[in-house]
C-alpha cells in the first residue's frame, strides 16, 4: 500500500507543465533518507545554512496546500551540499562547495551521485531495477558539462525514477 501511494507520489504532476521543482526533489530526498524536519536542518547546517523545521515544513508541503512556499533552488543546493558533506565527510583541504542559485535535474543527480557514492554502473542498475530504459552513454551524457558536445539533459521522468529506485535501494539497505 505504501509503495502506491510512493508511485502516485512520484508521478503525480507538481507543476502544470508537470515539472519537478526543488519541494518535490526535497521531499523524495527527505524519504530516501527516512529523515525528520530535524534531521534536515541539521544537514543544512553543514552547508552553513540557517532554517528551521517550521520553514523545511513549509518547504515540504505540495503546492495544493495551504501555506505552501516554493524551496529556493540556493536552499536546495545548500541541502545537497550538506548531504554530500553528511555521508562523505568534510575535507578541509578542499575548497567549500558552493551552492548553485539555479539548480537543474542534472545538478541533482551529480550531487546525489557523489553524496551516495555511486558509480554510473550503479545508477544504471538502480535504474534498470525501475524497469526504466537507459543505456550507460545516456548517463554518462548527464553528467558532463553543460557546454560539452556531448551533453544531454537530464529530464524530469529519468530523475522521478532515479529518486524511486534510489529510495527502494536505501530502504533494502536499512531493513
Amino acid at each position: 500500500m505504501a509503495c502506491k501511494r510512493l508511485l502516485k507520489w512520484l508521478f503525480a504532476s507538481s507543476t502544470p507543465e508537470g515539472l519537478m521543482i526543488s519541494n518535490d526533489i526535497l521531499r523524495s530526498v527527505r524519504y530516501i533518507l527516512k529523515a525528520n524536519n530535524n534531521d534536515l536542518v541539521r544537514i543544512l547546517a553543514l552547508d552553513n545554512v540557517e532554517a528551521t523545521a517550521e520553514q523545511i515544513a513549509v518547504w515540504l508541503r505540495k503546492e495544493d496546500e495551504e501555506g505552501f512556499q516554493r524551496c529556493p533552488d540556493i536552499v536546495l543546493s545548500s541541502f545537497l551540499n550538506g548531504l554530500i558533506y553528511e555521508k562523505r565527510g568534510k575535507d578541509e583541504s578542499a575548497p567549500a562547495l558552493e551552492p548553485e542559485r539555479r539548480i537543474n535535474n542534472n545538478i541533482v543527480l551529480k550531487k546525489l551521485r557523489i553524496a551516495f557514492s555511486l558509480k554510473t554502473d550503479d545508477i544504471l542498475a538502480i535504474l534498470t531495477e525501475q524497469q526504466f530504459r537507459v543505456s550507460m552513454p545516456e548517463i554518462t551524457a548527464m553528467m558532463r558539462a553543460p557546454d560539452h558536445k556531448n551533453f544531454r539533459e537530464c529530464g524530469d521522468q529519468f530523475l522521478r525514477y532515479f529518486l524511486r529506485g534510489l529510495a527502494a535501494r536505501q530502504h533494502v539497505k536499512k531493513s
